[in-house]
């Protein structure tokens, strides 16, 4: 894994895959968490297309490690909140004068499991996905540079943000930071640090502008690359079968109430 993407190098079939199969997979899946209107969906997307991916691209511990630690206090708070304060609900728990209703309860469920999906999706596009190579791709077939640099940027950034603080951290400790200890010191130790990475953040953004223009990023002029990114026939046709699957998806989603009530309800 290198210092400024999670993209980890396997020789696997999902690191084979043309860059923009992979965003096309990443983006089917996340409809299907979203339009599918079950309590559940998230949760079978996940398991039926995260997992076995993450498998084949032998990807699944890191995904898994950085997946719970987004989920879990999303999770949490989700089930606490919606739980106790849904208002008119059907009591299920009893905690004194506090209850966990059970329609707050099916939403938190709900909410959690379109989370997994949405965001098992992204960092397997992350984690399999070289961001050169997605760049490079998104601009052989004509997408603006503006949206190019935000999707490479956002794959970036969590990575990017990563290696900084480490970098303060370890900068802090030299000169006598404490950042071991009980949880209140980690917290105190936290202070120190967020001015520094905020400010080095906002310089990068600077000087990142400066060495894009050097480079002719604002060209209209037809530009070539370094190398070329492969990409099989039976690859296009997949990714022409899920956006197609995709956008029909969205549209029974949103005309399915109308569906139900003059069609279905009818007979």
């Amino acid at each position: 894994m290198t210092s400024a993407t999670l993209y980890i190098d396997r020789d696997a079939g999902l690191q084979r895959l043309h860059p923009l199969t992979k965003l096309v997979i990443s983006l089917f899946l996340i409809v299907l968490a979203l339009v599918i209107p079950n309590m559940w969906a998230g949760y079978i997307v996940f398991l039926l297309g995260v997992v076995p991916l993450a498998l084949w691209g032998g990807i699944l511990q890191p995904l898994w490690s950085a997946l719970w630690k987004i989920v879990l206090p999303f999770a949490i708070s989700m089930f606490v909140i919606q739980g106790l304060f849904w208002t008119g609900g059907t009591p299920v728990v009893e905690l004194g004068p506090l209850s966990f209703k059970a329609e707050g309860l099916v939403f938190a469920t709900t909410i959690t499991g379109r989370l997994l999906a949405i965001m098992g999706s992204f960092l397997l596009l992350s984690l399999g996905t070289p961001p050169d190579d997605l760049m490079i791709s998104l601009e052989e077939r004509g997408v603006p540079n503006s949206v190019t640099y935000i999707v490479l940027s956002t794959m970036q950034l969590v990575p990017g943000l990563q290696v900084r603080a480490g970098k303060i951290r370890d900068a802090q400790r030299a000169r006598g930071l404490e950042t071991e200890g009980s949880i209140l010191q980690r917290m105190r130790s936290m202070m120190p640090l967020v001015e520094p990475l905020v400010l080095g953040s906002i310089i990068d953004v600077d000087e990142r502008a400066i060495a894009l223009e050097a480079r002719g990023f604002s060209r209209e002029a037809s530009k070539s690359f370094y190398r070329p990114v492969p990409d099989r026939r039976w690859e296009q046709i997949l990714r022409w079968m899920l956006f197609i699957a995709s956008i029909l998806l969205i549209v029974l989603r949103i005309f399915w109430p109308l569906i139900n009530r003059y069609y279905l309800g009818a007979g």
